[in-house]
């Protein structure tokens, strides 16, 4: 079986050291070694590019790289006919993010899926996307076009146009100045040297790779979809955050970017994000969320429910199998919270619940590991000291003892936590207070450590715990409290509620599901593909990617419009050349229904799972 070529597509992550979903990508690189990896890395800031790369394993080929926070003017200068191409697609990109699809109201999700949106309206702005594409490839560039006098009049008419959004009727001089820069960071990708199949004497580009796998929506997948139109290669997207609602969430809060907070500005760049998360679920052949609750979001971003599998983050489960598989010799009295300390995880709510804890049991202590997250959460961190110190004053058992404090506030690297395994052994219960969860990687490290949890129900809390650990309801101090004090009070409830979190960990969460399960998907993608690129054994004969089911058998088999002979190669069964003289019109199915190991089939939701090719009715 000759090897893959994957474009692995990334934004502000792999390979750079400082990247967040770097670690991901590498242990999936690293996992599928017999696979070969182009990386296309889009970088997020001057510190990412200082801090430099990870160690990239042999299977990475090559690394391109460019920047999302600058960009210098390509210098190129448009002749008159490339000017009005340029002023009419991009026209046609603002009329169809002025356009209205049935809601005025600044970042809301109506009118920008695929229930708002209409067909005509996402036709309009693939057609003007692509529209750029062309000429950015004709010409050399876009850059200076999109930052030009002339963009900016273009998205103007298009917000004074009848039938525009009432927030972009209302749209100022600034407001279009700050939605003109925004799309031309978010269109970079249009300008780059990415695209090219390798052919004669040109570097070998995203036209020569067997599939692209953008490891998240938005920006990051949009080399994927030029790679799809350009040369019909198709397009695998990851997202275990998805991007679409990051950006609605964070559009109206005063970390946005500068001008980016009016109402005018939020309507025009939420339909903006919209609409290409609206094409690129369109143009996707598979999407992976992390959890049911990105998968929810994608459908109602506009993603194909036949399109989705649900593959769960793989975790290191080796580093947590002292403390899952060693005696519980934690401390039975006290609570453990583990993460970022920041104000979606309502440290605050916890405080107040182990005030009445502490009502019933005197002896239970509670410590919070983790570091602040940014200003905020350093600030989020002070209130909550002085908030412990009021809620529990020092006291001393004696007149000659030292008061203490039943709350302590460490970090992971300290005298007392070394690690982050001990960090999870140091309680009898670990708790998740957040009213804010994507995935809560947190809740299934302690579910790896064989610990009870109490968790609120966010995000993919519920999901994750599948009935092996208590769930009360976001700020509510006092579910919480009684939850965990139940807990406290019964040692054999938590220990048969670690050792179901731990098995249950064990079976869905590891690297090992997740490196099986996209391995399963990249050969189910490409055995639905036309064949772009050939290679040839020693023998001249074929190579497949992945060996159809039908080849375990020996004898003649007869597929769809062609044949398979099973022939005894090596330890196992191997496809023969597909015999001369039928059909070349559709090409033998390379199913991987043989291939994959049996742990990919448990690691992939069976909710609308992507359809298989099958060996056809031929076979007998």
């Amino acid at each position: 079986m000759r090897a893959l070529r994957i474009g692995l597509l990334t934004e502000g992550g792999y390979p750079y050291v400082s990247g967040d979903a770097g670690l991901w990508c590498d242990r999936l690189v690293r996992g599928l070694g017999q696979h070969e990896f182009d990386i296309y890395a889009l970088s997020c800031g001057p510190h990412q590019e200082t801090a430099g790369w990870v160690a990239l394993p042999p299977q990475v080929g090559g690394v391109r790289t460019a920047p999302l926070w600058t960009a210098e003017d390509d210098g190129v200068a448009y002749g008159r006919r490339a000017r009005r191409r340029f002023t009419e697609c991009y026209g046609e990109l603002a009329a169809a993010l002025c356009e209205s699809g049935g809601a005025d109201a600044p970042g809301s999700t109506e009118g920008h899926g695929s229930e708002g949106a209409s067909a005509s309206q996402a036709d309009r702005f693939a057609s003007a996307l692509y529209g750029l594409a062309d000429l950015a490839r004709d010409e050399g560039g876009l850059v200076g076009a999109l930052r030009s006098e002339g963009a900016v009049r273009a998205l103007e008419r298009a917000c004074r146009a009848p039938g525009a959004l009432r927030a972009a009727r209302e749209a100022r001089v600034p407001d279009l100045l700050a939605v003109a820069a925004h799309l031309e960071r978010a269109l970079r990708p249009l300008s780059l040297d990415w695209y090219a199949d390798g052919g004669g004497d040109a570097p070998r580009g995203l036209g020569s790779v067997d599939l692209c796998h953008a490891a998240s929506g938005g920006v990051a997948a949009l080399p994927g979809l030029l790679a799809g139109h350009f040369f019909d290669v198709p397009l695998l997207v990851t997202e275990y955050g998805v991007r679409l609602r990051s950006h609605y969430l964070g559009s109206g809060t005063p970390d946005a970017p500068s001008g980016e907070s009016a109402p005018a500005v939020r309507a025009l760049l939420a339909a903006f994000h919209g609409r290409l998360a609206a094409e690129m679920y369109r143009q996707a052949a598979c999407v992976t969320p992390g959890n049911a609750h990105a998968r929810r979001w994608q459908e109602r971003c506009g993603a194909d429910r036949a399109k989705l599998r649900t593959v769960h983050p793989g975790m290191e489960s080796d580093r947590f199998a002292e403390v899952g598989d060693g005696p519980d010799g934690a401390d039975p009295h006290t609570l453990v919270w583990v993460g970022r300390v920041e104000p979606a995880k309502d440290l605050v709510s916890l405080l107040h619940a182990f005030a009445e804890i502490r009502r019933t049991e005197p002896r239970a202590r509670l410590r919070i590991i983790g570091a602040p997250a940014g200003p905020e959460g350093r600030a989020y961190l002070g209130h909550c000291r002085m908030l412990a110190a009021q809620l529990f004053p020092d006291e001393a058992e004696s007149p000659h003892a030292v008061g203490d404090n039943p709350v302590s506030f460490e970090e992971i690297g300290g005298p007392e936590v070394p690690t982050l395994a001990e960090a999870y052994a140091a309680g009898a219960v670990v708790v998740l207070s957040s009213v804010v969860e994507g995935f809560p990687v947190g809740l299934a490290e302690a579910m790896f450590c064989g610990r009870a949890t109490v968790s609120t129900d966010v995000g993919a809390v519920v999901e994750v715990i599948g009935g092996t650990g208590l769930v009360v309801p976001p700020r509510n101090p006092r579910a919480l409290a009684e939850t965990c004090g139940a807990l406290l009070r019964d040692p054999e409830r938590r220990a048969r509620l670690g050792a179901a979190a731990r098995a249950r960990a064990l079976e869905l969460f590891t690297v090992e599901q997740n490196v099986a399960a996209f391995h399963g998907i990249y050969l189910e993608i490409v055995s639905r593909s036309p064949v772009r690129r050939f290679a040839l054994d020693d023998a001249g004969d074929p190579l497949p990617f992945a060996v159809p089911a039908e080849a375990w058998l020996p004898g003649r088999w007869t597929g769809l419009g062609a044949r398979v002979t099973a022939t005894r190669r090596g330890p196992g069964w191997a496809a023969g050349p597909p015999v001369r003289g039928t059909s070349p019109a559709v090409p033998v199915p390379h199913c991987s229904s043989a291939s994959p190991p049996a742990s990919s089939v448990s690691s992939v939701s069976p909710v609308s799972p992507v359809p298989t090719v099958s060996a056809g009715k031929g076979a007998r």
